[in-house]
C-alpha cells in the first residue's frame, strides 16, 4: 500500500513544494518540519537543476541560490534521511530526468527507498517515456507520480489508468508561478480522471492564496503549491521557517473550510 495514500485520508490534501538547500540545507529542514507541525499531509522536495523547465522564475531563483551553495543529489539524501528521524508525512522528490540519469535510474531508486522517500515528479518526462524511469522506481515501491496538463485532454484515460500515488493535475499552461486567475477547466480534467482511477488528484502550477486553495479543493482531493512558499523564502532566507507555517496553516484550513 502506497504511504503517498495517507496523506489523502483524512479529507482534502495540502501539499507544499520547497526546494532543498535554498537558502541551506539547514533552513531547508526548519521550513519542513515547520510545514508538518502546521498541517502539511505531503510534502514536495525541490532536487535542485541548473536548467528547470517547467519552473517560471520564483523557483528557477531558488534552484540557482541552492547550487551556489553548493548543494548536490548526495547531500540532499543525507538531509533527507535525517530529516526521517522525526517527520511522518509522506515526502516527494520533484526534480528532473537529467539528474537521475546522471547519478544513475536504479542507484537513485534504491537509494530513495533506503532514506524513506515515496515517491518521484519528473516533469520532463512524458507519459510515453515514463517506462525508462517508472519500473526502477516500483521495484523500490517508490510511486512514480504522472502529471496530467490542460492539454492531456485525450490521453486522460490512458494516464490515469496506470497512475501510482496520486496524480499531479497541472492547472494553467506554461511554467510555474502564481497566477490571479486560473481559467483551466479542472473539474472537468478531475471528473474524467475519477471515471478512470481511484487515486487521488492534487492541483498545482498557480495557486496562491488561500481563496484559489479553496476554489480547487472542491473539485480536487489536494492541493499543491509551490512559488508562493518559494518567495516567501526568498524574501525570508534563514528566518523563512516561521512565515511559511503559518503560511502552510492558512492554506490547509481554507483547503478544510472548503469541504464544509
Amino acid at each position: 500500500m502506497s504511504k503517498i495514500a495517507d496523506a489523502f485520508k483524512n479529507g482534502k490534501a495540502f501539499i507544499p513544494f520547497i526546494t532543498c538547500g535554498d537558502p541551506d540545507l539547514e533552513t531547508t529542514g526548519k521550513i519542513v518540519r515547520e510545514m508538518a507541525a502546521n498541517g502539511a499531509d505531503l510534502i514536495e522536495l525541490g532536487i535542485p537543476f541548473s536548467d528547470p523547465t517547467a519552473e517560471g522564475p520564483v523557483i528557477q531563483s531558488a534552484n540557482v541560490r541552492a547550487l551556489a551553495n553548493g548543494v548536490t543529489t548526495d547531500k540532499i539524501f543525507a538531509f533527507v534521511q535525517e530529516l526521517r528521524r522525526d517527520v511522518t508525512v509522506p515526502l516527494v522528490f520533484m526534480t528532473y530526468a537529467n539528474v537521475i540519469f546522471s547519478y544513475g535510474i536504479a542507484r537513485f531508486a534504491k537509494k530513495c527507498a533506503e532514506i524513506g522517500i515515496d515517491g518521484l515528479i519528473l516533469p520532463d518526462v512524458p507519459h510515453e517515456e515514463k517506462d525508462e524511469f517508472a519500473p526502477a522506481f516500483r521495484a523500490e515501491g517508490v510511486d512514480f507520480i504522472s502529471l496530467i496538463a490542460p492539454t492531456s485532454e485525450n490521453r486522460i484515460a490512458e494516464i490515469a489508468a496506470d497512475a501510482e500515488g496520486f496524480l499531479y493535475v497541472v492547472s494553467s499552461l506554461g511554467v510555474t508561478g502564481e497566477r490571479a486567475q486560473i481559467n483551466s477547466n479542472i473539474a472537468g480534467m478531475t471528473a474524467k480522471i475519477r471515471e478512470n482511477t481511484s487515486i487521488p488528484c492534487a492541483v498545482g502550477f498557480g495557486i496562491s492564496n488561500p481563496q484559489q486553495a479553496a476554489d480547487m479543493a472542491k473539485c480536487a482531493d489536494g492541493v499543491i503549491v509551490g512559488s508562493a512558499i518559494v518567495r516567501l523564502i526568498g524574501e525570508h532566507g534563514r528566518d523563512a521557517a516561521p512565515f511559511v507555517g503559518a503560511f502552510v496553516k492558512e492554506m490547509k484550513q481554507a483547503i478544510t473550510a472548503a469541504e464544509d
